[in-house]
């Protein structure tokens, strides 16, 4: 299936019209490597379709937010980023230096946490860890 079909089967799953903004917007987001913010997300867009507006990415983030369809996340004080849902959980390391976002899961961590909530009588519904790092420099460096 080509990410065009992909964008209409996602705007029709969620009860949405299926119009060129609203495209181009999760063809940006899903095509980002990073976590883009909002203004990211409209330069971008902006290069695919000029005549965007940034108060439609505005729109559009929030409705697709509410639908489920992106996740929102926010790391320390910045803006909020943008990902495409998914129905996997990811842990994040956040570099203190460039802002870069890094994806992770693990198996041994959510295990001792679902240990831990135990032990003090709660069952986790839900929850976000963020790991805020620098990277390690090697003495040569």
């Amino acid at each position: 299936m080509s990410f065009k079909e992909d964008t209409e089967k996602i705007c029709k799953e969620h009860a949405l019209w299926v119009t060129a903004p609203r495209k181009t917007i999760l063809e940006v987001i899903s095509a980002s490597n990073d976590y883009p913010d909002a203004n990211e997300i409209f330069c971008r867009a902006c290069k695919i379709d000029s005549s965007i507006a940034i108060s439609t990415v505005y729109r559009t983030l929030k409705l697709f937010e509410e639908k489920g369809i992106l996740d929102k996340h926010f790391f320390g004080n910045g803006p909020a980023r943008f990902t495409i849902a998914k129905s996997e959980h990811y842990d994040h390391f956040v570099d203190l230096e460039t802002g870069h976002v890094t994806e992770f899961r693990s198996e041994q961590i959510k295990s001792l946490q679902e240990e831990i909530a135990s032990k003090f009588g709660f069952k986790i519904e839900g929850h976000k860890l963020e790991i805020y790092v620098r990277p390690i420099k090697s003495v040569c460096d």
